[in-house]
């Protein structure tokens, strides 16, 4: 029987118990020295950053498709025949279909930049049996994470006890006004 993959299994769907079991856990927490191994193993809990491409790359990335070598292909015929009126335009709006496009891509890096710094910067978690306070980047698969009202969540996690939980998940849906979710 081959090796479960971890990161494919739905650690929404099985029983607690089976989740505590796959993920060889308690809800104690991890011994310190099983936080040191999985951090070595799976490395810290963060977002990579997206190699960052230049500005004029960006935008040049924007005359890469089928209706803007048609567009450009036209203008220029266009300007041969002497319609000069009607291959500025045409260009007009190939420029402007990159400007827009260029903007939009730029506000959703910046978005993206702005979920990332959402993520709490320190998670309390239940490591051999303490309640110990680090920083989000240490997390690892199967540790007990502790959430208090106001706190950010600081990964992916699997809820396990609950007791009167609500969510905003406002800040990351973009909705002006909050959806309350209740658990």
């Amino acid at each position: 029987m081959k090796k479960e993959d971890k990161s494919r299994v739905s650690w929404h769907a099985p029983e607690t118990d089976r989740v505590f079991e796959q993920l060889t856990t308690v809800p104690e927490g991890l011994a310190h020295e099983d936080a040191q191994r999985r951090m070595l193993e799976y490395g810290p809990n963060r977002l990579r950053p997206k190699k960052r491409r230049s500005a004029w790359t960006l935008f040049l990335n924007h005359f890469k498709e089928l209706l803007i070598y048609v567009l450009l292909i036209s203008a220029g015929v266009t300007a041969v025949i002497g319609h000069w009126v009607d291959a500025g335009i045409i260009l007009g709006v190939v420029i402007l279909n990159a400007l827009i496009g260029f903007i939009q891509e730029g506000k959703a890096e910046k978005a993206l930049e702005a979920i990332r710094d959402l993520l709490s910067s320190q998670a309390t978690v239940m490591r051999g049996g303490e309640r110990v306070i680090i920083p989000s980047e240490q997390l690892v698969p199967g540790d007990i994470v502790l959430i208090q009202s106001g706190d950010k969540v600081p990964g992916d996690l699997r809820l396990y006890k609950t007791k009167s939980l609500r969510i905003d998940e406002a800040s990351l849906t973009g909705e002006s006004v909050p959806e309350i979710l209740f658990t």
